[in-house]
């Protein structure tokens, strides 16, 4: 439902990865991060999407110092060419948020449940194997005037891997000549889905409490059942 207020003008300074996970490997240890380093920019565009953007000013601020400066850039231009009167019209003041968004993706577990089966009959088999890992993420929200942190919210993701493949082995004759024939699929969760759809999620969450705890007013609606976390 719609808000049914002035929009609420929010902020996003950094929702980090704070698991220090790298990569998961069986064999070697990996360089690369086990998730994305931009999941701010997944809670950003979570925010714009509620309500088709009728709920939430998102400003800047992770990139406010190239904010600044451009701005700062446009009106010495200004004041060169047209004067410091002109330039002063140019650009308005920028937003100040009432509300701030932190938090971060703070866990990621590989190998939750893991487990398969497998039979094999006169040299022809088949096997299933699974595996799923899980993403957790925190976010609370803060009062600017105030400091106080008005609600936190957490959200779990479980990420699936299957795979299943066939084989058949077998010997022609008496001598060394042998048939070996194998087939297999499977299929991995994004990781990068897994943790849009859960931050999506707690921003839902977000909404919903607000409206419980009479932060903010949606259209027709005076309380919401809460569902804590998202398996």
């Amino acid at each position: 439902p719609d808000l049914d207020q002035p929009k609420i003008t929010i902020a996003v300074y950094s929702f980090p990865d704070r698991t220090g996970q790298r990569k998961p490997n069986s064999k070697f240890s990996q360089l690369s991060t086990a998730i994305t380093q931009g999941p701010d920019v997944y809670l950003i565009s979570a925010l714009k999407k509620v309500s088709d953007g009728d709920w939430f000013t998102v400003v800047e601020r992770s990139a406010l110092p190239s904010l600044v400066k451009e701005r700062q850039l446009v009106r010495s231009t200004r004041e060169m060419y047209e004067g410091q009167q002109q330039a002063s019209n140019v650009l308005k003041p920028l937003l100040f948020a009432g509300l701030i968004v932190e938090g971060g993706v703070v866990s990621y577990d590989s190998n939750m449940i893991s487990g398969g089966e497998g039979a094999r009959v006169i040299g022809i088999g088949s096997s299933k194997q699974y595996r799923t890992d899980q993403v957790t993420i925190a976010m609370r929200i803060i009062a600017v005037q105030t400091g106080e942190v008005l609600m936190t919210i957490s959200a779990t993701k479980t990420i699936a891997s299957y795979s299943q493949g066939g084989d058949v082995f077998r010997f022609l004759d008496m001598s060394t000549k042998a048939l070996e024939f194998e087939s297999g699929n499977a299929t991995n969760e994004p990781v990068n889905y897994a943790i849009r759809s859960t931050i999506e999620h707690a921003v839902l969450q977000m909404v919903y409490e607000g409206v419980n705890k009479k932060l903010w007013k949606m259209q027709g609606v005076n309380k919401i059942h809460l569902e804590k976390e998202k398996k």
